[in-house]
C-alpha cells in the first residue's frame, strides 16, 4: 500500500513536471494485487477504489461504497498521498483474503493439536480402563476358582458327617455357610463375564438380602426398612444385585461402627426404581466423593477398595442403571442411591 501511494505521488509529480513517470510506478499501479483499497480526498470524498467486493454485478452505489470505507477505516490507519498544494489525499485499505486466512491459521493449527492431544488422552484412558477391567475380571475368576477347590472338599466332609449323624445342629449351620460360600463363588465367577439377566422380583431379592444381613449384625443396629407391598419385576442378575446391596449396607454398618440407625428404601416410579441406603456414620469427605468408585480407593485401614468399584460396574455395565452418593455430611452420615430402569 505504501508503494502504491508512492507511485501515485510520483505520477502526479511526473505530470506536473511534464515528463513520463518511471516503469516501477506504472507496474505498481497496474499490479495492485487483491488488497481492497479506497482513495479519498482531504474532505473524505471517494475518488477511486480497487478490489472491492459486493453482492451485485454492477458497480456499488455510493452508500454501499461509503459503508465499505467506514469498515476499512477501522482496519488500518490511512496512508497520506501529499504533493505540494496539488494533491492531498488519503489511501484506506483493508486486509486481503490471504492475510485474513493467515491470521487464523495458527488458531486452526492449535485446535488441531488440541484435538489430536484429546484423542490421545481419550485413547490412553480407554485403554487404561479396559486393562483395569481385564485385571479385575481375571482376579474375580481366579478367586472363584481358588474358593471352589476347598469348597468341594468341605461339601464332601459335610456329607460324611451327615452319614455318621454327628452333631446334626452344627452340621446344619455348617451347611448354610457352605451354601453361602457357593453364592460368593458364583458372584465372583459372574463378575468375570457378562451375566445373564432374568425377570426377577426386586422386592423379594431386597427382603432376602436384608434378612441375611440382619441375622449377622448386632442388636445395636436399628433397621428402618421401607419396601413396596407388591412385586417389582425387572431384568436382573439376582446374585450380583444382592451382592451390591450387601456392599452398600456393610459400608454403612462399618461407618457407624455397629451402632446407629440404618434406613433402607425401595421406591417405585413410572420408568425406574430407586434403592436407597442411609446411615448415620462418619460421612465422606468432599474431596473423596469423586474417588470412591475408583478401583483400589479406600479410607479404611483394611480392605482392597474393590467393593464400591465392583458395585459400580454391576449396576452401570450389567444393569444399565446408575449408582451414586446422593448426600453425605461429615459426622452425620451418607446416603447411597441405586437407580434401575424398568
Amino acid at each position: 500500500m505504501e508503494l502504491w501511494a508512492t507511485a501515485q505521488k510520483e505520477l502526479v509529480e511526473s505530470n506536473d513536471l511534464s515528463r513520463d513517470y518511471g516503469s516501477l510506478s506504472f507496474d505498481v499501479l497496474q499490479k495492485i494485487g487483491v488488497t481492497p483499497m479506497i482513495q479519498v480526498t482531504e474532505k473524505g470524498k471517494i475518488i477511486d477504489y480497487r478490489n472491492i467486493e459486493w453482492n451485485s454485478q454492477e458497480d456499488p452505489d455510493s452508500l454501499e461504497l461509503y459503508a465499505i470505507l467506514a469498515k476499512l477505516k477501522k482496519e488500518n490507519d490511512p496512508i497520506p498521498i501529499v504533493y505540494k498544494d496539488i494533491i492531498n489525499q488519503n489511501l484506506y485499505y483493508g486486509d486481503s483474503l490471504l492475510l485474513v486466512k493467515l491470521q487464523y491459521y495458527p488458531l486452526a493449527l492449535l485446535l488441531i493439536i488440541l484435538l489430536f492431544g484429546g484423542l490421545l488422552y481419550f485413547f490412553f484412558q480407554t485403554n487404561k480402563a479396559a486393562e483395569q477391567n481385564r485385571l479385575w475380571a481375571g482376579m474375580a475368576k481366579e478367586t472363584a476358582h481358588q474358593i471352589g477347590t476347598p469348597l468341594s472338599s468341605l461339601m464332601g466332609w459335610i456329607d460324611l458327617l451327615k452319614e455318621q449323624n454327628i452333631a446334626p445342629a452344627s452340621i446344619e449351620e455348617m451347611q448354610k455357610d457352605i451354601e453361602r460360600l457357593e453364592v460368593i463363588t458364583e458372584r465372583f465367577s459372574k463378575v468375570g463375564s457378562l451375566p445373564e439377566l432374568e425377570l426377577k422380583d426386586l422386592v423379594q431379592i431386597t427382603k432376602d438380602t436384608i434378612r441375611y444381613l440382619q441375622q449377622r449384625t448386632g442388636k445395636q443396629i436399628q433397621w428402618d426398612v421401607e419396601l413396596p407391598k407388591k412385586e417389582i419385576l425387572l431384568p436382573l442378575n439376582a446374585s450380583l444385585l444382592s451382592w451390591t446391596m450387601e456392599n452398600l449396607v456393610k459400608n454403612g454398618l462399618d461407618s457407624m461402627k455397629g451402632i446407629g440407625r440404618l434406613q433402607l428404601q425401595l421406591l417405585e416410579f413410572d420408568n425406574e426404581v430407586h434403592f436407597l441406603v442411609k446411615d448415620e456414620g462418619s460421612g465422606i469427605a468432599p474431596e473423596n466423593l469423586k474417588k470412591i468408585f475408583q478401583p483400589g480407593f479406600t479410607t479404611k485401614t483394611r480392605g482392597w477398595g474393590l467393593g464400591l468399584s465392583l458395585a459400580h460396574r454391576i449396576i452401570r455395565e450389567y444393569h444399565n442403571g446408575s449408582i451414586k452418593v446422593k448426600e453425605s455430611k461429615l459426622g452425620k452420615g451418607t446416603t447411597f442411591e441405586i437407580i434401575l430402569p424398568k
